[in-house]
């Protein structure tokens, strides 16, 4: 059946998972295909632009601001899943097989305002109305999942949506006065049923297009990403965006070859056996905090300060590590934990010690042909402690200037056993090996985290930026041993891991 779109002409053939050269998406319920130069831009330009969705709107483009956020649907069993995403940083490549719901798409059935609209009418949320779309949106997924929530659930869930001059308060009472009875759920907006089958087909076949000097290649599944990895090691890896889409956007950076992981089967899951986790290449971070909650309370919380509801439902565990910045959140955590990284190719699989992993800065040991297939790592003992910090100018949705993490054993008040690294002060992440044997057999006074601190300073490098200067990252190196023996204390050795 041929479809034209402004002039691009592509047909599309139902009868099997052949390779596709072009797109395939929903948008507020109807098929858009796409293929060529708009099959390379974000997904916001392409709402506004393209389809004239222009409720959504863009301001910062770098996934801050939460104005143009939307709701992208993908399948799960016999349903769609929808999380809400900033759709600035998503780019179409990674929207293929989605099913993507505006707020013009979130109008009641018989026309009527959506009744998170209304009530923002009636609570006098808005003034301006540019950011207004973005709140409607994230609050209409949150009455989705939770179709009562508490004060906290309204404003974790606006965590990732900014307004300059209505103000908060009124924008919460709106979210506590939707009338619940009222609303419409997503599922019965859009019946799953009459758009899986097209969802499902798309989902299981490749995609590759070359437009000019730029080609994508979307693969269903690992052997076919690592196939192409080997073919074209120069490809720049899109799973979440979060990071690559911003500097596409902000820092001029084009990427020619581009191999899209958004859909790719056999690296998405979580598991636990015993008490070894196992975190897939493709596992969300929202995917993972969630998974978390009760198994691993203090990295759950790391996670929920990690970044906006939007950045988590995009971002990775594997793309952060991969990143390679020494002031990434999650390292430090996997360090102490001594987690390892299972990397696929051609050739197979083979496990890297994360300690191990980062050579320099931003320089890894990664192969050229190779992709991150999970992260493993060891659940904390019962008599264990974990303790993660970050250390930023904002409590959520900012870039780390000092982070620390401590694993420590006691027996009785001796510490048997310690593992400690920080991020922030080095060219990467660090394992503080000196600090751990000084602190190995201690008892664990306040005294003893004085004298630690001192031993501290001798392993780190710190350098001033516009986060921090030298002597201040040195003065958070010292003081948070004693914020970490005041916690540990005050709390009486609360576990790690809840059993």
């Amino acid at each position: 059946m041929p479809y034209d779109m402004h002039g691009l002409t592509v047909e599309w053939n139902q009868s099997g998972p052949e390779m596709r050269d072009y797109l395939l998406f929903y948008v507020n319920g109807k098929q858009h295909k796409v293929a060529g130069e708009q099959a390379l831009m974000p997904l916001s330009s392409y709402l506004r632009y393209i389809a004239f969705a222009t409720g959504t709107k863009v301001v910062c483009e770098e996934g801050d601001c939460g104005a143009c956020s939307v709701l992208v649907g993908r399948l799960q069993g016999d349903d769609i899943n929808y999380r809400t995403l900033n759709s600035c940083i998503q780019y179409l490549y990674q929207l293929d097989g989605a099913h993507i719901i505006t707020v013009e798409g979130l109008t009641q059935p018989n026309g009527d305002l959506n009744p998170v609209q209304q009530s923002m009418v009636d609570c006098h949320g808005t003034q301006c109305g540019f950011c207004t779309p973005g709140f409607v949106v994230a609050m209409c997924e949150l009455y989705d999942r939770e179709p009562s929530p508490c004060p906290q659930a309204i404003k974790d869930a606006l965590t990732g949506n900014l307004c300059r001059c209505t103000g908060y308060q009124p924008i919460i009472d709106a979210g506590l006065n939707v009338p619940v009875e009222e609303i419409t759920r997503l599922r019965e907006l859009y019946p799953p049923e009459s758009i899986r089958n097209e969802l499902l087909a798309a989902n299981q076949s490749e995609v590759e297009f070359v437009h000019g000097k730029h080609r994508v290649y979307i693969p269903v599944n690992v052997e076919q990403a690592v196939a192409y990895r080997a073919k074209w090691p120069e490809a720049t890896i899109v799973a979440g965006g979060t990071d690559v889409c911003v500097n596409i956007n902000k820092r001029g950076f084009d990427p020619q070859n581009v191999l899209s992981l958004s859909r790719l089967q056999g690296m998405n899951e979580i598991t636990i056996d015993g008490d070894m986790l196992s975190v897939g290449g493709s596992v969300t971070l929202a995917k993972m905090e969630d998974f978390l909650r009760e198994k691993l309370p203090q990295l759950h919380h790391l996670l929920w300060l990690f970044g906006s509801p939007q950045i988590r439902n995009a971002g990775t565990l594997a793309g952060n590590i991969a990143n390679a910045s020494p002031i990434a959140d999650t390292p430090p955590a996997m360090f102490v934990l001594d987690a390892e990284l299972e990397l696929i190719s051609t050739g197979g699989k083979r496990r890297v010690k994360i300690t191990e992993f980062y050579q320099g800065y931003k320089k890894c040991d990664m192969q050229s042909n190779e992709l991150i297939h999970r992260i493993v790592f060891q659940l904390p003992a019962a008599n264990e402690v974990l303790k993660l910090y970050k250390v930023s100018k904002r409590k959520h949705l900012d870039i780390s200037a000092f982070t620390a993490a401590f694993r420590v054993s006691l027996d009785g008040g001796t510490i048997s056993d310690v593992a400690v690294a920080y991020g922030g002060v080095a060219a990467v992440v660090k394992r503080m090996p000196e600090l751990e044997k000084f602190l190995k057999g201690k008892p664990f006074t306040l005294e003893t985290m004085h004298l630690a601190g001192k031993v501290a300073l001798d392993e780190i490098t710190p350098i001033s930026d516009v986060r921090g200067s030298k002597e201040f990252r040195n003065q958070l190196g010292r003081n948070i041993l004693l914020k970490f023996f005041h916690e540990v204390n005050q709390a009486g050795r609360t576990p790690a891991c809840r059993q």
